[in-house]
């Protein structure tokens, strides 16, 4: 992620928060840190997906980044953290007209991405893991973990066929 410089810094219930625009003003970074609370991170949430309309994105890849920024979160603060109030998730994103990168990171031990069963398989069906990693997988143009597993980066490039809209 590009560094920002000349951001302004500012603390409002808990959050920390540190953005600015990047030089070339196409480009909207910000970086956030957040009391493990899914409230707050609907709040940073509904941040991005505003940045998003205001670049026109569509609907579509307005609700694909919803949901899958609500899903990596809930993953992080549930899973990650294990609902831990003394613990923090970070939240970095750049919003440009083109693309839309997300990074989450909390402060667990971590998983393997690879050992979560497919949801998908018969066999799996009616367990409850693995789904919401299927959804960001489906709806994110790429997804990666760091080795550890901690931290998700998910990448959304704008949808250009209006065709796909309705």
């Amino acid at each position: 992620m590009p560094e920002t410089t000349g951001g302004d810094r500012h603390l409002t219930k808990g959050i920390a928060q540190s953005s600015s625009p990047v030089e070339n003003g196409s480009v909207f970074a910000a970086e956030v840190s957040i009391p493990n609370d899914t409230a707050e991170g609907l709040r940073v949430q509904q941040d991005l997906l505003e940045l998003m309309r205001q670049r026109e994105f569509s609907e579509r890849d307005i609700f694909a980044v919803r949901l899958s920024v609500e899903e990596a979160m809930v993953n992080a603060i549930k899973h990650g953290n294990g609902l831990a109030p003394d613990k923090r998730v970070r939240i970095r994103y750049e919003v440009s007209y083109e693309t839309v990168r997300i990074e989450i990171e909390d402060e667990g031990v971590g998983f393997c991405p690879k050992a979560i069963p497919d949801p998908t398989d018969p066999e799996n069906l009616f367990r409850p893991c693995g789904r919401g990693l299927l959804l960001m997988r489906s709806y994110m143009s790429s997804v990666e973990y760091n080795e550890l597993g901690n931290h998700v980066i998910m990448i959304k490039h704008r949808n250009h066929f209006p065709n796909l809209e309705e």
